[in-house]
């Protein structure tokens, strides 16, 4: 199946998607703040570089994107048709570091949450934020 956009536009379209400060991240970031909770944002010093370390609980937070993340059984997670087992490996291999970072993080002692995109939709955004909350408060 052949791409719908040009080579310039699908490369133009692929560079605008951000790996930092991405819209459910800025929510969560807002919500934890105030509420007085500080953060570390993308703390280089942690496994798979969180985005949120919250040092005052030992709990570090990662918000994932569902189709970069290969949610299962998510809506959000669609394999592309076009150029798929590339896509599977990328996808796939984001799935094994995610899984090594949080096995090495646990081990270190530290609480990890995961966050998915889809959980910070607007019909499921404050049943979330809410279990995120009492997840951090519950030591």
């Amino acid at each position: 199946m052949a791409d719908v956009h040009s080579k310039d536009v699908r490369s133009y379209n692929m560079s605008r998607i951000k790996g930092e400060n991405t819209k459910p991240e800025i929510l969560v970031r807002k919500f934890l703040f105030s509420h007085g909770i500080r953060y570390r944002l993308h703390d280089k010093r942690f496994p798979g570089k969180p985005d949120l370390v919250v040092p005052k609980f030992k709990t570090v937070l990662f918000v994932h994107g569902c189709f970069w993340h290969g949610h299962p059984k998510c809506k959000y997670y669609v394999v592309p048709k076009s150029r798929t087992e590339w896509w599977l490996s990328k996808i796939n291999g984001n799935i094994k570091r995610d899984a090594e970072s949080v096995e090495k993080l646990e081990r270190e002692g530290w609480k990890v949450i995961t966050i998915w995109e889809c959980d910070l939709k607007d019909n499921k955004k404050e049943v979330t934020l809410q279990l995120l909350l009492k997840q951090l408060k519950n030591k």
